[in-house]
């Protein structure tokens, strides 16, 4: 019996490529089309778009786009009547850039003022939240008698902290006057 070897005069002249070349060249995916940077620029463009669209959608405070902790009939009424009253809170960070600038002043009695006021505005807002937050739960507890009211005094509390403008999703509702 004659064995036959291999012609190996036509693989001459060049070198034996690595084990992880050969593969790459081996391997197909049949899923994906190839990547190629107009591609890459292609789908950066829509997902870019893609996640404009879903911060859109969670600023107008659509029930599909919120995250778990925002969802809910419950949760929109908290966001809706913190949002439909003024809180000291609010004006908290504003309290405090003024206090910052009252603290340049080189004058120790301004100073001190500052000072006694900004922690007099934060206690105010910590107890006026307290009861803001207790009255919230009282509120859904009438109008939501079979929901849980734990945690909801928090968030609109939370929420009730932030400045108007920068709350997220934003405010639905115009402040009623009072």
């Amino acid at each position: 019996m004659s064995e036959k070897t291999p012609d190996k005069s036509t693989n001459k002249g060049k070198a034996t490529p690595k084990r992880k070349e050969a593969v790459a060249k081996t391997k197909v995916n049949s899923i994906t089309a190839p990547v190629t940077s107009a591609s890459k620029n292609r789908d950066k463009a829509a997902l870019r778009a893609a996640r404009a669209e879903g911060r859109a959608a969670y600023m107008r405070g659509e029930e599909h786009a919120l995250p778990a902790r925002d969802k809910g009939p419950v949760k929109r009424f908290v966001r809706d009547y913190v949002d439909s009253k003024r809180t000291i809170g609010e004006y908290f960070l504003p309290a405090i850039m003024i206090v910052l600038v009252l603290t340049l002043i080189p004058n120790r009695g301004v100073q001190l003022l500052a000072i006694l006021f900004m922690y007099t505005v934060m206690l105010y807002s910590i107890v006026s939240g307290f009861f803001f937050s207790q009255k919230l739960k009282k509120v859904i507890a009438e109008k939501f008698p079979n929901e849980p009211t734990k945690g909801l005094g928090m968030y609109g509390f939370l929420r009730s902290t932030q400045m108007r403008r920068m709350r997220a999703p934003a405010p639905q509702v115009d402040r009623k006057s009072k």
